[in-house]
């Protein structure tokens, strides 16, 4: 069983646009429906459990029905941070799940990741028990410890910037969480999965992601969000370079 872990729960203070901003609509539909098709579309996930806010369960649930993102097993209330909404869904998925499924924790505004990347994403936890989707730092990474003065300088080809999905056989992540929470219950400086991983002495294991998966968090994001699907519609019309996702897609109707 493979899983889509999605956690939507942010308030869009940094985009400024009065609404969510996983509900900001980008050629036509909510950034958050961008990033469900992705794995609804993706023959190899079984099942999307999906953290929000309270306040817009019953909105996004519609938004479900409407877009026909039939995967999806249950919408949950988020938490007081990402990490608290990541457990409630992982908690949820526990239920109607065996321990060994795989999940992938996704952020529900990151709405470009590629077809192959989420299925590298399930080789990795098959051999390797974990995968944390990075790509590599092009510019020089600065450690500052008071915002101005460079405490450290990592070299830039050992640097790498972590992305999501980040993805755990099911009951590996529960109890990395559960031995978190009995410590540290406000996940203070456990910005991610693979935060919570390593500070439990486990090796993650680094998949190859691609570069426009960004996160949508500021203005500027939308533009760049909206000049990649103009870059793949433009793949699609002329015909190169067509998406592993749309050619997986027209390939399974020929069998």
């Amino acid at each position: 069983m493979n899983i889509a872990i999605i956690f939507a729960g942010g308030s869009g203070v940094r985009m400024g646009a009065g609404v969510p901003k996983q509900f900001l609509e980008i050629n036509g539909k909510p950034i958050l429906i961008h990033t469900l098709q992705l794995f609804q579309e993706h023959e190899e996930i079984d099942k999307i459990y999906l953290a929000m806010s309270c306040d817009y369960i019953r909105y996004t649930q519609q938004l479900v029905l409407d877009y026909r993102i039939d995967k999806v097993a249950a919408v949950v209330p988020g938490g007081a941070t990402a990490q608290d909404s990541i457990y409630n869904a992982l908690e949820k998925a526990e239920q109607e799940n065996p321990g060994d499924s795989i999940v992938l924790i996704h952020d529900g505004v990151r709405p470009f990741v590629e077809y192959g990347v989420i299925s590298n994403n399930i080789e990795s936890v098959q051999e390797y028990g974990s995968a944390i989707t990075s790509t590599p730092c092009y510019e020089t990474i600065l450690v500052s410890r008071d915002g101005q003065k460079v405490d450290e300088l990592p070299l830039r080809k050992e640097s790498y910037a972590a992305q999501a999905p980040q993805s755990f056989y099911l009951k590996d992540i529960l109890e990395a969480h559960r031995a978190i929470r009995a410590v540290n219950p406000g996940y203070e400086n456990m910005v991610d999965a693979c935060t919570i991983y390593r500070e439990l002495g486990k090796q993650p294991h680094i998949v190859q992601g691609n570069r426009g998966n960004i996160k949508v968090t500021t203005p500027e994001d939308v533009y760049i969000f909206r000049a990649l699907i103009q870059y793949k519609e433009n793949e699609q019309a002329f015909g190169f370079g067509l998406t592993d996702r749309l050619a997986a897609k027209m390939n399974r109707y020929r069998k």
